[in-house]
């Protein structure tokens, strides 16, 4: 009975690294070494890809001229390439009205429709252009509304690395793997995705993060291997409604 429960644990416990804001200008050190790092531990991450950069801070970092092709072959290498929004420019604000109750600036929730169609449709179409499919996107700033979830279906995207819980799950016809907190953890129990912006990192905080990568070398797990653990069921249902009540509760108390 003991090794059936560990078992189970073991089979239901993972770490998906994603990382966010990769564009032609950014922290081109530290992604550099980030690069290394995975393939001595045959790790493959998620890299959030801005198709087209307009955040003035990211500007800030030096150019990489061959990007897009830094990023088909980050994609041979059977790394996941996601769509992180458009410009990354927040252009509207929410008060704790988007999906997941983060509040603060939105390049996506409350915009209409159309306006959200046509960012996605012209952030896909430039990954279409450097000959990269994408099939998941997640939002800067993890702000989304229930047009932005129109949207994406509409334009053949069913999958957001975001959301609640212990395990990836599927709401509103979309498949969502968790993302729930800001610093590097490792669970006991679940599939959880990071949330890493190397562009915020000092070298001290790379060398944490390859102690963490080092120790939990044999948790972090692909894409696709998150995606095969999707449970709906009524106990994870449970614990996932549980923790969206923690921490939007958390998130509106602190605003």
């Amino acid at each position: 009975m003991f090794s059936k429960i560990k078992n189970y644990i073991s089979d239901n416990t993972g770490i998906l690294i994603r990382i966010d804001d990769i564009a032609e200008n950014m922290n081109w050190d530290l992604m550099e070494k980030s690069e290394l790092l995975f393939e001595k531990y045959r790790i493959k991450p998620v890299l959030g890809v801005i198709p087209k950069n307009e955040d003035n801070e990211l500007l800030s970092y030096s150019k990489k001229d061959d990007f897009w092709e830094k990023v088909r072959i980050w994609k041979n290498k059977g790394w996941e390439i996601a769509m992180h929004g458009y410009t990354h420019v927040y252009d509207k604000m929410s008060r704790k009205d988007d999906y997941f109750k983060y509040g603060g600036g939105s390049e996506f929730c409350g915009h209409s429709l159309e306006t959200q169609m046509l960012r996605i449709k012209n952030g896909l179409k430039k990954f279409a252009d450097e000959k990269i499919k994408i099939r998941t996107f997640f939002a800067p700033n993890h702000t989304y509304d229930e047009n932005t979830f129109v949207a994406l279906k509409s334009l053949g995207i069913n999958e957001i690395i975001d959301g609640y819980g212990l395990m990836p799950y599927i709401e509103n016809d979309i498949k969502f793997i968790p993302q729930l907190f800001y610093k590097v953890l490792a669970l006991p129990f679940g599939i959880q995705s990071t949330q890493i912006h190397l562009n915020y990192w000092k070298q001290k905080d790379f060398d944490i993060f390859e102690k963490f990568i080092i120790k939990n070398s044999n948790k972090i797990i692909t894409y696709d291997q998150a995606l095969k653990k999707i449970n709906n069921n009524s106990f994870y249902k449970s614990i996932k409604n549980l923790s969206a009540i923690i921490l939007k509760f958390k998130r509106i108390i602190k605003s």
